[in-house]
Formats: C-alpha cells, sequence, structure tokens
C-alpha cells in the first residue's frame, strides 16, 4: 500500500472548512492561539529550537516519538490526515513506510518550521498542531496525550498543560 496518498480538492476543502469551524482556526503571525482546541490539551513550546539551535536530534527523537504514538492509537488500516495550511495535504497511515523529502522530513514535517502543520484524526477525535509563530505545538484528545506522555515525547521540550 501506498502512503501520503494528496487529498482531492474537496477533500482539501473539506478538511479545513473542518478545521477553520470546529477548532476556530485563525491563522496569524501575532493573535495568539489560533486554535480553540478542546480539553484536555498540552501546548509544548518549541522556541528552543529555532535559530541557532545544534540540537537537532530533538527533530528526529519527535518525529520517531510522534509516529510511534500515532501507530498505537490507529488501527493497522486507518489513514489521518497530514495537513499542510496552503500546500499540499495527504491522508497518511502510520504504519505503512513514511518515505522521507529531499531534507529527510516527513512529506507534512512533524516540527513546525515556517508553515502550521497538523496530524489529526479523521473525526477530529484527537490531533497534533504545530503553530510556526507562537513556536508551539498542541495536542489534544485523551489518547493522543497518554501516548505522548508514556514515550516521553515532551522529556526535551516544555510544555504548558492546559
Amino acid at each position: 500500500m501506498k502512503n501520503w496518498l494528496e487529498l482531492s480538492d474537496v477533500e482539501y476543502e473539506k478538511v479545513w472548512n473542518k478545521l477553520y469551524d470546529e477548532l476556530k482556526f485563525e491563522p496569524s503571525t501575532t493573535n495568539f492561539p489560533s486554535f480553540e482546541v478542546p480539553t484536555p490539551f498540552i501546548t509544548y513550546d518549541i522556541s528552543n529550537y529555532f535559530g541557532e539551535y545544534e540540537g537537532l536530534n530533538a527533530y528526529d527523537d519527535l518525529e520517531e516519538k510522534a509516529l510511534l504514538v500515532f501507530q498505537k492509537i490507529t488501527s493497522i488500516d486507518e489513514y489521518i490526515y497530514a495537513l499542510d495550511w496552503h500546500h499540499e495535504c495527504y491522508w497518511i497511515n502510520p504504519h505503512l513506510e513514511y518515505q522521507k523529502n529531499e531534507f529527510d522530513e516527513w512529506t507534512v514535517p512533524i516540527f513546525t518550521n515556517g508553515d502550521y502543520y497538523v496530524f489529526i484524526h479523521k473525526n477530529f477525535e484527537w490531533g497534533y498542531l504545530g503553530h510556526p509563530w507562537e513556536r508551539t505545538i498542541t495536542i489534544f484528545g485523551k489518547e493522543l496525550i497518554k501516548g505522548f506522555s508514556t514515550n516521553n515525547v515532551s522529556k526535551n521540550i516544555t510544555s504548558e498543560i492546559m
């Protein structure tokens, strides 16, 4: 089976409309937060990883652990959304191979480095939301939070529990 299946135009419009409606998504470089997520949620401060930071292994650690969590909370044949604001968006299956791009990152990176990156359950039961200007990652949904906690995802990043 293939991974990173590009959303059709109809799917693209539908998921972004749902994100704007259900999570009150309001993109901004100055007004934060840009999402209203259901509780419980955790917001991780990733500002230390911008600029001159040399701890790039933290990116790989986040990629590896996020994938483990996504695998734990999805069935073997389940696809989730991988969204890159104003760019191509995809269906991905955490149990299939995650091909990487020329920058050795996922097609939609797990670390927000200039755009909003979102990994979200098809019914919005849980989600991973990267905010490039707030320099945060917000996760919501009990299963996702438990998975991140169990896999020590936060050992390299600070969090603020909401």
